[in-house]
């Protein structure tokens, strides 16, 4: 008899012992460390709860060897975003070197009217990545700038940070260059254009909701003490950087690779080195400053050929430290060092941390066939489109929960229910639309989640203190809900035409 004949199906019990004890570990986390619980106990949680769904999996019969296969497997999966990730705090380090993301704070500070900043936030980053197709770049080149731009006019960074978020994601979802956009409808078998106009139904009232949130909120703000705070922020920046806007042509670059298709990760790649480059050429006395603070240990053959080590060397250490350490200032004002003192490699360690503890979770699950245990009960008495569609999207949020990876709560559900909405007569654009609503926009909700993990690793806010003013990641799922248990824009196969029906379920 193989294994494979001793593998007993797993029974809903099985797959939900480790899913609880993941819940309660992750709430003992958070209750007991608080916001440090990404820093070490969420971690810990991830790999416990882990633990428990390969015991299952043994205990059904699968064997360690066949676990740890998918269990690198999945985190293999992984290792593109860890790998952004890292460019990505390269690209920060040198771009605070360089001027560039002052630059942009010095000029918002200038524009953004503090009465309606979470908005304008919103829309700019919208529109960003609308034309580039990545909320991952927009958060990390619009989206750093604007949260120093809210510092600067003492506006709330959590607030920011949930316009910032919302707008990349709209955005991101909307654009034809995006991995997801593009992935829904191919796991689904739609076309590309029919997905992103079929999806406009949810996603503009949903964003014209979220805008009108922002507005309020705005309206709210005290800003009384803005214009002294922001012309004290304004001169502080001028009297560290030489500014211009020539030093905003790493974001161009930067930009116009994306648009041009070009992978985010040489994209990323090239606007950190262009950055550095830009720090040796432009800020000339900034780098000096830092460079006095060099100490060079090279080997005693390096002081012979060069008797003293050269400015020049020194100046290129101190690019090379932004790119693997960041960078940090000492202005005399804490909250624009908080600001500025950033990026490097190393400071996305945590975040990779967590990402592979997450993904190792996930691919536990799948391997020993918890998360398939799951979703075969969600799919009994889902006989309405309602409940297609409801159950769908709930799956995509579990599957980003779970798993955390978006990719997976879009690639995963979408095989799983695309027969299931034939059997009962729906178009699969109502399977590629609620991928998007349930799977894309929930990722960055959730702490371990690798959107969630990179937002709260690039904006410098944590999941917890964003998610609340997320207002477009939040709405959108629901609107989509309603519309499908009030019968709104569902398309039914009618062969050989599909029609649209606005009549309940």
């Amino acid at each position: 008899m193989t294994n494979q004949a001793r593998i007993k199906e797993p029974t809903l019990t099985d797959a939900l012992i480790p899913i609880i004890l993941l819940i309660f570990f992750m709430g003992s986390a958070v209750f007991l460390y608080g916001e440090d619980s990404s820093y070490g106990p969420n971690q810990i949680a991830l790999l416990l709860a882990m633990g428990v769904a390969a015991l299952v999996g043994i205990k059904n019969g699968h064997r360690w060897k066949s676990i740890e296969e998918g269990l690198v497997k999945g985190i293999s999966m992984s290792l593109g975003a860890c790998m952004i990730l890292f460019v990505v705090g390269s690209l920060i380090g040198t771009w605070m070197l360089a001027g560039t993301v002052p630059t942009l704070i010095y000029y918002g500070l200038n524009l953004l009217n503090p009465t309606f900043f979470y908005a304008a936030a919103s829309i700019i980053c919208a529109v960003v990545a609308m034309s580039i197709g990545s909320s991952w770049t927009t958060a990390a080149t619009v989206g750093v700038a604007l949260i120093g731009v809210a510092t600067g006019m003492q506006m709330s960074l959590a607030i920011t940070a949930g316009a910032v978020v919302s707008g990349a994601y709209f955005g991101d979802k909307l654009s034809p260059l995006s991995e997801t956009t593009n992935l829904a409808p191919a796991i689904a078998g739609t076309d590309l254009f029919e997905h992103i106009k079929y999806m406009l139904w949810t996603t503009i009232p949903s964003f014209l909701i979220t805008l009108v949130l922002f507005v309020i909120l705005g309206l709210t703000e005290d800003t009384s003490q803005v214009s002294g705070s922001i012309v004290k922020m304004q001169e502080t920046i001028a009297s560290q950087f030489e500014l211009g806007v020539h030093l905003l042509i790493p974001l161009v670059v930067l930009l116009t690779l994306a648009i041009k298709k070009m992978p985010a990760f040489p994209a990323i790649a090239i606007g950190a080195l262009l950055g550095a480059v830009w720090a040796l050429l432009f800020q000339d006395d900034l780098v000096s400053s830092f460079a006095d603070n060099i100490k060079v240990t090279a080997p005693d053959a390096i002081h012979w050929l060069f008797k003293e080590i050269p400015e020049w060397v020194k100046h290129i250490m101190v690019t090379w430290t932004a790119l693997f350490d960041g960078v940090s200032f000492n202005t005399g004002d804490e909250g624009l060092d908080k600001l500025l003192s950033r990026g490097g490699m190393a400071s996305m360690l945590n975040t990779v941390w967590l990402i592979i503890c997450a993904m190792s979770f996930g691919a536990v699950l799948e391997k020993v066939g918890l998360l398939k245990a799951v979703v075969a009960t969600l799919l009994k008495g889902a006989e309405t489109a309602g409940a297609m569609i409801s159950r769908t999207i709930l799956t995509c949020i579990g599957t980003n929960i779970i798993t955390a990876d978006q990719y997976i709560s879009i690639v995963m559900p979408g095989r799983m229910y695309k027969e299931e909405f034939e059997k009962r007569g729906l178009d699969q654009l109502n399977l590629s639309r609620s991928l998007e609503d349930g799977g894309t926009l929930t990722s960055p909700l959730i702490p371990w989640n690798t959107c969630g993990a990179y937002m709260s690793g690039v904006l410098g806010v944590s999941v917890y203190d964003y998610f609340v003013y997320a207002f477009f990641n939040l709405i959108n799922p629901v609107l989509a809900i309603i519309y499908a248990y009030l019968g709104i824009k569902i398309l039914r196969l009618t062969p050989p035409q599909v029609k649209v029906v606005n009549q309940g379920t």
